[in-house]
């Protein structure tokens, strides 16, 4: 569901639930060619679906909105530096979220929070596009596109027993 209160990037990357990747040889390659989109900020060119690909994501969406992303766009880590700093209690759907992993990090869009974890909307979180639950305590930044007002605020949810923590988006 999209509303007023959504900026245009996450109304898109909402679009894109989903999406896929094709496990083994072959590739999905209307996902790469969505990835392939952001290529002059990613810093690499996809050319399958195997390879990190959140950062990717969260730039594609972004480029397809006509806001523009962080240089080397793939590398999650590098969205901490991005736009404008959002405290973790200024939150709102849209905010761009970096938290750090075993191995390296990820970045996807907050769309709400229950008490322990954020609700991120990301691309390669089990190897597709998914809303999936990620401990607030794994979170190193949280940005916003500079120069854009921030639209709306924090979405509280509901703690639901049994829905466990992403742990590893890789």
């Amino acid at each position: 569901m999209t509303t007023a209160l959504e900026p245009a990037w996450l109304c898109h990357a909402r679009s894109l639930l989903g999406t896929h990747e094709i496990v083994g040889r072959t590739h999905n390659n209307a996902l790469i060619a969505f990835l392939n989109t952001a290529r002059k900020w990613n810093g690499v060119i996809w050319k399958d679906d195997e390879m990190p690909w959140c950062g990717g994501f969260v730039a594609a969406c972004l480029v397809a909105v006509g806001v523009e992303p962080v240089r080397i766009a793939a590398r999650a880590k590098s969205w901490a530096s991005w736009g404008s700093k959002l405290r973790p209690e200024r939150l709102a759907p849209g905010a761009v979220l970096v938290f750090d992993r075993p191995g390296g990090g990820h970045v996807g869009f907050y769309v709400g929070e229950d008490e322990s974890a954020y609700h991120v909307l990301g691309g390669n979180q089990g190897n597709a596009v998914t809303v999936t639950r990620i401990a607030k305590s794994r979170l190193t930044a949280s940005r916003w596109p500079a120069g854009v007002p921030v639209i709306g605020g924090a979405v509280k949810m509901k703690t639901i027993a049994g829905v466990p923590f992403s742990s590893n988006e890789a």
